[in-house]
């Protein structure tokens, strides 16, 4: 049902801890299955030099949350805002149908905290948004 890849990041997820001095922060929950993901990041000259999170779910979403973050890292915000759900799918090598608002929630969460860090810097995500 799940690849190896999957079974490896809801084992071992990477990047899953609470970041306090986070840049941005922000949460997204569903709930329909209960899933919820709180992502923090840390900017540096608008690149995502750090980003964590947590959270609380299926194995799946565990999965989602940790490959959404390690593909976040080292991005530019602009890069970061273009990241999609599809993009976590192909890295986690699938996903079944029934699993991928998972993703879908991973990379809302992260989408949001840039968002918060911007807000936070008076900035608009609209000149990044091309």
């Amino acid at each position: 049902m799940y690849s190896e890849k999957v079974m490896e990041h809801y084992m071992m997820p990477r990047n899953a801890w609470h970041m306090a001095d986070a840049d941005g922060v922000a949460c997204e929950f569903d709930a329909e299955c209960g899933d919820k993901f709180t992502m923090f990041i840390r900017v540096s000259g608008d690149y995502i030099c750090d980003v964590s999170f947590l959270g609380y779910g299926c194995g799946a979403a565990i999965a989602s949350g940790s490959m959404t973050t390690m593909l976040a890292k080292g991005k530019s915000i602009a890069e970061a805002l273009k990241l999609t759900e599809e993009d976590v799918i192909a890295a986690l090598g699938g996903l079944p149908d029934e699993k991928r608002h998972c993703p879908e929630l991973s990379v809302s969460a992260l989408h949001l905290a840039i968002l918060d860090y911007l807000a936070k810097q008076g900035r608009s995500a609209k000149g990044y948004l091309s």
